[in-house]
């Protein structure tokens, strides 16, 4: 499948990883974000997703332990109408932890610095959901799993 990308300056080339099914997407500019401020990392591209087909964006196993950020809707989803020349995409990140203290105005502010070309986040593209209605019922005659947890704990 091709999808057709466009770089905004000095962005990060894309590539998918050779093992997993993610594509590592780069900060575009140097940022720094106080603790328990959010901020949007800028990604450096648009893309113009087929129709019916939508990104998943996530941060990377070690985002949080590289730089103290989460990201604030745990799973960002782009859909295939974000298409513009300057639907470039960001990821929304909260500072929870700092990792540097910096002198910003004559007062030491604490966050993370966010370096353009840091490996930040990741993506993929999946179909969207099908249309799908609900039949409501009183019973579905199935037997009870149990509660979250109930497959153990080992």
């Amino acid at each position: 499948m091709k999808m057709r990308i466009k770089y905004f300056e000095g962005a990060t080339k894309l590539e998918k990883i050779t093992k997993g099914n993610w594509i590592d997407v780069y900060a575009n500019k140097d940022m720094f974000v106080p603790v328990n401020e959010r901020a949007m990392i800028p990604l450096g591209f648009a893309l113009e997703l087929p129709q019916g087909w939508e990104g998943h964006l996530a941060p990377r196993s070690s985002t949080f332990k590289t730089w103290g950020i989460i990201q604030t809707n745990g799973l960002g989803v782009v859909d295939d109408t974000y298409i513009g020349d300057n639907d470039q995409w960001h990821m929304p990140v909260y500072c929870l932890q700092h990792k540097t203290v910096e002198v910003i105005d004559d007062v030491e502010q604490k966050g993370t610095w966010i370096k353009k070309g840091d490996k930040v986040a990741q993506f993929r593209i999946m179909e969207v959901m099908p249309e799908i209605e609900f039949e409501e019922v009183e019973s579905f005659g199935n037997a009870d799993r149990g509660g979250f947890g109930s497959t153990g704990t080992k």
